[in-house]
């Protein structure tokens, strides 16, 4: 198994804001004082549109389809929640815990990906649980070592632990469980996904292990990546509120590797880490200041990997 690809698809927002139904329990979002609607999404387009053309330039295959105005869908640029793509074939659709983001799956989205030659032979269909009020939030809960077959999820209200498992069981991953925290308001809340507080790479992994509170749980899943030998690069709360650890590992041309993330979070590292990380890869970093403010996401959240194999 790959644990890199070279296609991606990304949706381009029409209607993008701060969805109030997210910021219950993602305390990364932000209120942009003073911008209207049209303001915000104009700004996320324009980031959103030096993204996608700063990844081309490197040669990494981008799918962009554009979102559409009904439903309203607020955080559409960030597809990677709801399908995940793999090299099966199969593809898979998660229950998401806001209700205007399960208006985000879209079939012609499958169809789209057919038409460029794509192969889907399965779709493993979770949305169910939204009915149970239990959710799994695609690859933003759960962390793939596809090449090592583990799934790496920090248990929240967004991902639950038993259908996190019946996944692993589906897909023949060994589920790594934890908890992460961040510090809101002198409290320590769970993270809401996994990809904002680690990153996997094939010969490295970036992990804020301080969020992970319980000693053994941290020193398990820290055991787990060294096990694998991946380099392990630690980044402190402060950095995780930057989006340092929302970071994707892609493949460009010539299968040439970069890590991709947006310009706060690359400003956050030090100059150590960054040394760290360019012994292992070529980072790209791109401005994402409007999506990450409102989406309360950013680079990784915005790329839904594409592993399914070509006809």
């Amino acid at each position: 198994m790959n644990q890199t690809t070279n296609s991606i698809l990304m949706i381009r927002p029409v209607a993008f804001r701060m969805n109030e139904q997210t910021a219950v329990n993602n305390y990364y979002q932000k209120v942009l004082d003073g911008l209207t609607p049209e303001t915000v999404n104009a700004k996320a387009q324009a980031e959103f549109d030096a993204f996608v053309q700063k990844l081309r330039m490197v040669g990494v295959d981008v799918t962009v389809v554009d979102d559409t105005i009904n439903p309203d869908t607020p955080d559409s640029i960030f597809p990677n929640n709801w399908i995940s793509f793999h090299e099966s074939g199969d593809v898979a659709l998660y229950p998401m815990f806001a209700e205007n983001r399960r208006s985000e799956r879209r079939e012609d989205i499958l169809d789209i990906l057919e038409d460029k030659g794509f192969v889907i032979n399965e779709i493993m269909d979770y949305t169910s649980a939204e009915e149970d009020s239990v959710f799994l939030e695609g690859t933003g809960s759960l962390l793939l070592d596809r090449e090592n077959g583990k799934a790496y999820c920090a248990l929240s209200p967004r991902a639950d632990e038993e259908l996190m498992i019946e996944f692993c069981e589906d897909f023949e991953f060994t589920p790594v469980i934890f908890e992460a925290f961040q510090t809101v308001n002198g409290e320590r809340k769970l993270i809401y996904h996994t990809n904002v507080m680690m990153c996997l790479g094939d010969t490295f992994a970036v992990i804020c292990a301080d969020s992970i509170d319980d000693k053994k749980e941290r020193k398990m899943v820290l055991d787990s990546l060294r096990g694998d030998e991946k380099e392990i690069i630690l980044i402190t709360e402060d950095q995780v509120n930057n989006f340092a650890g929302n970071m994707l590992e892609v493949k460009g041309a010539d299968d040439r590797r970069y890590l991709v993330m947006s310009t706060s979070a690359y400003n956050s590292l030090t100059k150590k880490q960054i040394a760290q990380l360019e012994e292992h890869i070529t980072i790209l970093h791109s401005s994402l200041d409007t999506i990450e403010a409102c989406g309360g996401g950013s680079a990784r959240c915005m790329m839904a990997e594409i592993f399914l194999p070509k006809e």
